[in-house]
């Protein structure tokens, strides 16, 4: 997981000047992969809140490119955790598990349609435009 943050600091490491800055900012990109790698059905915008995170680490000619490169980056990382349920196995080392709960409250434990996060059993709980696509 470590490498996808690492390449999208890269890309952006050019534009910074301070130590803390780089810091910051491979800090920023680390936390944002990691959340979402491992919890993507209720992190809406990565891009967004990566920006708003890093932007003023940035000079004001450039942001324009960083916002670029990391929706760039980020969107690949979606797309490719939703091609395959081995993905995020690959990437966490744990197995992606249904999001619904049992009828006696426990986590059900079928592998889910990685598009929407649901097993076949549970997919009527899926959200419409995201079942519809799928």
């Amino acid at each position: 997981m470590f490498h996808i943050s690492r390449a999208l600091y890269r890309e952006l490491a050019g534009d910074l000047t301070s130590d803390r800055d780089r810091e910051h900012v491979l800090r920023a990109c680390e936390a944002t992969v990691q959340r979402l790698v491992s919890d993507r059905f209720y992190f809406a915008h990565p891009a967004r809140t990566l920006f708003a995170d890093v932007r003023w680490r940035f000079p004001l000619h450039a942001q324009t490119r960083v916002f670029e490169v990391i929706d760039r980056h980020l969107a690949a990382l979606r797309a490719e955790l939703e091609s395959s349920v081995g993905a995020t196995l690959e990437l966490t080392g744990k197995p992606l598990r249904c999001r619904a709960t049992t009828r006696r409250s426990v986590p059900c434990n079928h592998e889910p349609n990685p598009r929407t996060g649901y097993c076949s059993w549970h997919r009527h709980l899926a959200d419409d435009r995201v079942a519809a696509a799928a």
